[in-house]
């Protein structure tokens, strides 16, 4: 089953439990939306009993973390949910779970790569690539530029890279 990242607990927010929670979501209220959230393996789930919005963040409670020091102990942890109760996406829109693992082509069709990875360190999305020479993974940017073609239900993406790849 896959998994996609919608939140990540950030630090514990007063002495009853809550947490600041970083939500991925277009709308981050939606995390209430999927029932229980789960770590990446599954093996702990987190059903969420209140949450308000504060800034830049949201401030939850969840069912059986009741003090402060339960929640400290789960600052950083990642929740997910299982694609399969996730909307379908926007026809410009892809979740990264469906991209991770498509080939990847040139505009000419040779064959390129795999998708590593999406990551967002502030400026936009990197789109990173695992080449199929083996040599180090690269990362573009993940526009329509430089990404002109995302086929999901191919399981290929192009590329079109700057000169200098």
């Amino acid at each position: 089953m896959t998994r996609v990242l919608i939140a990540q607990i950030g630090a514990a927010h007063g002495v009853r439990g809550e947490v600041r929670l970083k939500a991925f979501t277009a709308d981050p209220l939606s995390v209430t939306r999927y029932g229980p959230l789960e770590t990446e393996d599954g093996k702990h789930r987190f059903e969420i009993e209140a949450v308000r919005p504060a800034k830049d963040v949201l401030v939850a409670r969840f069912k059986g973390v009741a003090d402060r020091t339960a929640a400290e102990a789960l600052k950083n942890l990642r929740l997910y949910v299982a694609r399969e109760k996730l909307p379908p996406p926007a026809d410009d829109e892809f979740y990264v779970a469906d991209l991770v693992g498509l080939t990847v082509e040139t505009a000419a069709g040779a064959a390129f790569g795999t998708v590593k990875a999406v990551h967002n360190f502030g400026a936009g999305d990197l789109i990173e690539i695992a080449p199929a020479d083996g040599s180090a993974s690269m990362m573009l940017p993940f526009t329509e530029t430089t990404v002109p073609t995302v086929d999901v239900a191919q399981k290929k993406i192009v590329i079109a890279p700057p000169v200098d790849v």
